[in-house]
C-alpha cells in the first residue's frame, strides 16, 4: 500500500470502518512510513476533538415551523395557479371577435383543432409519458419546498434548526445561486463550529459550480476554528483547489495558531504545489 492508498482509507481508518485486512495493510504502511504516521495520528487527535462535541437537540417547535412551511407553499401553489388561469383567460378574451357569426366560426374552428390534436397526441404520447411528466413536476415542486425550507431554517436562532436546514441539501439534486450562496454565508458567519462544519461538508457536493469553488477559496482565511481549518484544509486537498495555496499561506501568518492545524496546512500546502 502507497502513500496514496493510505490516505484514501484515512476516514474509514478513524471511524473503525474498514476490514481487518485493510487495517493490518494500513497499519503495516504506517510502521514504514513516518510522513503518514505523523499525518495519521494528527488526524486522530482531531477526530476525537470533534467526537467530544455536543450534538445539539431538535427544538420541540420544529415539527410546528415545518407543518407551517408547508401550508404557506401550499398556499403560494394555488395563488400562482389561479393568477396563471386568469392571465390565460384574459388573454383569450383579448382574441375574441367581436360579432356573433365570427364568434360561431371561430368556435367550431378551436373545437375542431382540439378534436384533432386530442386524437394525435393520443395516438403517439404513451400513458408512461403523460404519468412521467407528472412525476417530474411533482419533484420539481418538492425541490423547491426544500430549498424554500432550507433558506427560511438556515436564519433560525437555533443551532438544530439550522443544522436541519442544511440536511436538506443531501436532498436537493440541483441547488440554485441563492441555496449555494445561503450555505457559503453559513461557513462564513454561523457562530456554531458543527454547523459551519455541516455546511462545508454540504458545499462540497456543488464543488463543480466555479462560484462555490471560488467561495470556498475565498472563505479560508475568515475561518478561526482549528477543526473548520484542518476541515477547509482536507477539502481543498480532495478537490486539488490550488488557488488556495494563497490563502492559506496567509493562516500560516496568524498570530495562535494552532500547531496541528499549522501541521496539516503545511502538508496541504505541499500536496497542492
Amino acid at each position: 500500500m502507497n502513500c496514496e492508498q493510505a490516505n484514501e482509507r484515512l476516514t474509514g481508518w478513524l471511524s473503525d470502518q474498514i476490514p481487518d485486512t485493510a487495517r493490518k495493510a494500513i497499519d503495516a504502511h504506517l510502521a514504514g512510513c513516518p510522513d503518514c504516521r505523523r499525518e495519521y495520528q494528527q488526524s486522530q487527535q482531531l477526530w476525537q476533538m470533534m467526537g467530544n462535541l455536543p450534538s445539539p437537540a431538535p427544538a420541540e417547535s420544529m415539527r410546528g415551523n415545518f407543518y407551517t412551511m408547508l401550508e404557506t407553499y401550499k398556499e403560494t401553489v394555488s395563488a400562482e395557479k389561479q393568477a396563471s388561469a386568469r392571465s390565460w383567460l384574459e388573454k383569450l378574451k383579448a382574441l375574441w371577435p367581436a360579432q356573433p357569426a365570427f364568434q360561431l366560426a371561430y368556435s367550431l374552428c378551436v373545437l375542431a383543432v382540439g378534436i384533432l390534436a386530442g386524437f394525435w397526441f393520443s395516438q403517439r404520447q404513451a400513458p408512461s409519458v403523460a404519468y412521467q411528466q407528472q412525476i417530474d413536476t411533482l419533484s420539481n415542486q418538492v425541490q423547491q419546498m426544500r430549498q424554500m425550507m432550507m433558506l427560511s431554517l438556515l436564519d433560525n436562532p437555533s443551532a438544530s434548526e439550522r443544522l436541519r436546514a442544511v440536511s436538506y441539501t443531501k436532498e436537493i439534486s440541483d441547488a440554485n445561486r441563492q441555496v449555494t450562496d445561503a450555505l457559503l454565508t453559513t461557513l462564513n458567519n454561523d457562530p456554531n463550529v458543527n454547523v459551519r462544519l455541516v455546511t462545508l461538508e454540504a458545499l462540497v457536493q456543488y464543488a463543480d459550480d466555479p462560484h462555490v469553488r471560488e467561495g470556498l477559496v475565498q472563505s479560508l482565511p475568515r475561518q478561526e476554528s482549528p477543526m473548520v481549518q484542518v476541515a477547509m484544509a482536507d477539502v481543498m486537498a480532495k478537490l486539488q483547489e490550488k488557488r488556495a495555496i494563497k490563502g492559506f499561506r496567509k493562516m500560516l501568518k496568524q498570530d495562535g495558531l494552532n500547531d496541528l492545524v499549522k501541521a496539516k496546512i503545511e502538508q496541504t500546502i505541499k500536496d497542492l504545489s
